[in-house]
């Protein structure tokens, strides 16, 4: 029998300053399958955060879509609920494309520009690091501000 996965609250709390940054990850299911880094779902998975984007609901720094989850860098305004914001994502995307997400995600506050750089390090190398592609750059499934796309 597998142990409960423990519940944890992403409230952000009152004396967290607007704009912090925070690695997020949201995985699919079942896992070790190819369901997101495919050129039609990749694509409009893109297209879709840029949406948000647009609309003032999140800023992203870094987006990286695995075959079977999302590395994200990303911001908040003040006044948004991360868990909100994640949530109506991620059943849109569920409604519109059939895609199925584990409950909840993984999010962690960055706090400095060396855990900032770290992270980005980490989810651009994750494809080189499955043997997805020889280079990062080669990887078509990548939203980055830093690169334009």
């Amino acid at each position: 029998m597998l142990p409960e996965r423990k519940k944890l609250p992403h409230n952000i709390p009152a004396w967290i300053p607007g704009g912090a940054i925070y690695f997020i990850t949201i995985c699919a299911e079942p896992r070790g399958t190819n369901i997101l880094a495919k050129p039609d779902i990749g694509k409009w998975l893109l297209d879709t955060m840029t949406f948000r984007e647009s609309r003032g609901e999140w800023y992203l720094h870094l987006a990286v879509i695995m075959p079977d989850h999302i590395h994200f860098l990303m911001s908040f305004p003040p006044d948004t609920s991360i868990v909100q914001s994640i949530g109506q994502w991620k059943r849109y995307v569920a409604r519109e494309k059939s895609i199925t997400w584990q409950r909840d995600f993984f999010e962690h506050r960055l706090r400095d520009d060396e855990n900032l750089e770290e992270k980005a390090y980490y989810i651009r190398m994750n494809p080189v690091d499955k043997g997805l592609t020889a280079k990062q750059e080669d990887w078509p499934y990548v939203l980055s501000k830093a690169s334009g796309r």
